[in-house]
């Protein structure tokens, strides 16, 4: 059997899914966490298949995830669905309920956070609500893991024997229901045998007609009589009702909905957690105050990371690690391994792979704090205050999620972009999203830092992020004037309320990070520091050579190595390490640590480190943020990206190499 789970964002939807299936999808507290479908097998029942679908408000095609979630329901045809609605907010949650019935498919309710709506004195009369709903409703806490097993036996039940809603016309129990019944009836008769030939359900059908979806319009074929006629009767429902098709509908089901609420809902007093919340957003999200705030809280993150808990763990494990290498070499000595084969471990993986694992706890730690300000709510609130900064450069507030995100990784941050319901603003997002300095560049900033600039390490690391930023608002203002003409879309958000990060939450994201990390130290850092030391070992003939200067790789990179040198980054050592760059980001510090005999430190000059950094901040993403891009935009898009963010950092290094020649930075 198929299920697939629908709800608003932010509704607990993916908490749900792990609880079902004992998955482990990341879970945040701000709209928009899941942005793609995931499949997965509720526990104990290992014939079902359960679809996390992007969180939508609406069957409405306003965004690409509304899409995927509509046509995985419209085309896929589950057998049934598990409706999830937050209870905190049911009114709006219910919304989608109304549309899921109209598509005949057996439901049930979900109906989350039960606990949160008792606490605070409400409460649900889940008897009068299965009446009217003509569906199962079962309460729970995806959280608290309450109500599951319940739900999941009406859901297996419903879907077993094909229990589809008992339809109610909703129109004959509003107010205002006389003409929006006859506009949908008569439309009913004259679409029917089309809704049939094209494998809709009638009901669904016929709304999204009244609401002038082109996209079922369009599935429908009719001929354009039939389409004359659709259109007259609207157009006399509109008369008569003195709204317009979309609001005559939508208010239709609201009625329906105040009467639910009406009937089966106990309202709570206003709850703890919302007079927190306001208190507390009266300074994180002040007029005055929200920028700053934003600014004290990420600067108290940086320090505490590269200054202090990152930094103090980071040693730890390197002194680990020089122990591990310096047995491993004494082992390799005393057992007379053959010089090439001594040289590959220590010199190539250790040396390589070794440097870059140094850098997991800063990675750890960083992401540590940003889950507890994710999972807190705060990270909604970010999006709500930057609204009025973002529409300055052309984007609404809904695009510091896909930044935000970036922040971690820009392949999810390109994903992301899918909840934006405008085109232009999607395409704007993904390109301004690789500005946004990624945790793969940490190991390269905390190497350089640590090396030329370690009085400095919070203040420089705070710098390279603000530059990212602001050479993205740069570009914002010219894409806007340029490729991307126009205004941003309307931007509205609910605002969660601030809750107590989880543990469990917490856990698993900083879980998921370091052994994300490990996996591409132990594959794609491995594979081309492996590639790297073969490369500057051997000469053309494959003979191997006491100077790396000789090697196949300085020859290749020799060729280009002019190009970087106005920037002063003209070493074709750095130039190897740029490239294996593209590949994966951590892998510019192990090839550095190979191609250098002595410390790097003692090589190049302070002014070339600072060029290296802010090349290495906005030069080409990685070939798998690439290839994202490349999925959701197509090749030259993608293309035009790498050779764009190139020159960009080139300009950008330029530009810094200058001024700090002008400031007498040797």
């Amino acid at each position: 059997m198929k299920f697939a789970l629908v709800g608003n964002q932010n509704s607990g939807k993916t908490t749900l899914f792990n609880r079902l299936t004992g998955a482990k999808q990341h879970v945040g507290n701000f709209p928009g966490v899941t942005v793609d479908r995931k499949d997965g097998v509720i526990k104990g029942h290992n014939d079902t298949l359960i679809t996390d679908l992007p969180g939508i408000y609406s069957m409405s095609p306003y965004s690409s995830e509304e899409i995927v979630s509509r046509n995985f329901v419209l085309n896929e045809k589950p057998h049934a669905i598990i409706n999830i609605v937050d209870v905190t907010n049911i009114e709006r949650n219910l919304y989608l309920t109304m549309q899921l019935l109209e598509m005949n498919i057996p439901m049930v309710v979900a109906l989350n956070m039960m606990d949160e709506l008792t606490a605070n004195g409400g409460g649900i009369d889940v008897n009068i609500m299965e009446q009217l709903l003509g569906v199962p409703v079962v309460p729970i806490s995806a959280a608290k893991n309450e109500g599951i097993e319940e739900l999941v036996e009406h859901a297996v039940h419903v879907a077993f024997y094909q229990e589809r809603p008992v339809r109610q016309d909703l129109c004959d129990k509003t107010e205002h229901g006389g003409a929006v019944h006859r506009c949908l009836h008569g439309i009913s008769h004259l679409i029917e045998d089309h809704a049939q030939q094209a494998e809709l359900p009638l009901r669904f059908a016929v709304s999204k007609v009244v609401e002038g979806d082109k996209l079922i319009i369009s599935r429908l074929a009719l001929d354009k009589n039939e389409e004359e006629a659709m259109e007259h009767i609207v157009q006399q429902m509109e008369k008569e009702r003195g709204l317009d098709r979309s609001a005559a509908i939508a208010d239709m089901r609201f009625s329906f909905i105040q009467k639910l609420c009406d009937e089966s809902v106990t309202k709570p007093t206003e709850s703890r957690e919302h007079i927190r919340s306001r208190r507390i957003d009266s300074f994180l999200t002040g007029k005055y105050t929200a920028i700053p705030a934003f600014i004290g809280i990420m600067g108290l993150v940086f320090w505490l990371t590269f200054n202090v808990i990152g930094a103090w763990l980071q040693g730890l494990l390197e002194t680990g690690i020089d122990k591990l290498t310096e047995l491993t070499d004494n082992a390799l000595t005393k057992a007379n391994v053959n010089d090439v084969i001594h040289s590959l471990v220590i010199d190539g993986i250790f040396a390589g792979v070794g440097s870059v694992l140094s850098f997991l706890p800063i990675i750890v730690t960083l992401f540590f704090f940003l889950s507890l300000l994710e999972d807190s709510g705060y990270i909604a609130r970010v999006a709500f205050f930057m609204d009025k900064l973002l529409r300055k450069i052309g984007l609404s507030g809904r695009s510091i999620v896909p930044m935000l995100i970036g922040f971690g990784c820009s392949v999810p941050a390109v994903m992301a972009t899918r909840t934006l319901p405008s085109e232009r603003d999607r395409k704007m997002t993904i390109l301004l999203t690789p500005f946004m300095s990624c945790t793969a560049k940490l190991p390269i900033y905390a190497f350089f830092v640590n090396a030329f600039f370690p009085k400095h390490g919070g203040l420089i690391m705070i710098g390279l992020y603000l530059l990212g930023i602001l050479v993205g608002i740069l570009a914002a203002y010219l894409y806007k004037g340029t490729l991307f003409r126009g205004e941003a879309v309307p931007f509205v958000m609910e605002l969660p309320n601030y809750r107590m990060p989880g543990a469990r939450n917490v856990i698993q994201l900083l879980w998921e990070k370091a052994k994300d990390f490990l996996q591409k130290a132990f594959s794609v850092i491995l594979i081309a520091t492996i590639a790297v030391w073969f490369l500057q070992s051997f000469d053309m003939h494959m003979n191997m050579v006491d100077d790396a200067e000789n090697s196949i790789l300085a020859k290749a990179a020799g060729i280009f190595a002019p190009i970087m040198k106005p920037i002063g980054l003209g070493d074709w050592r750095v130039l190897v390490s740029l490239v294996s760059g593209f590949m994966a980001k951590e892998s510019v510090v192990s090839t550095l640590e190979i191609l250098y005999s002595d410390s790097v430190a003692s090589t190049m000059t302070s002014l070339s480190a600072a060029s290296l950094l802010v090349f290495s901040l906005l030069y080409t993403p990685c070939v798998a943020a690439v290839a994202s891009v490349k999925r959701e935009l197509g090749r030259k898009w993608a293309a035009a990206l790498v050779l764009w963010q190139c020159a960009i950092a080139w300009a950008a290094a330029l530009v810094i190499r200058a001024i700090l020649i002008l400031m007498g930075v040797g």
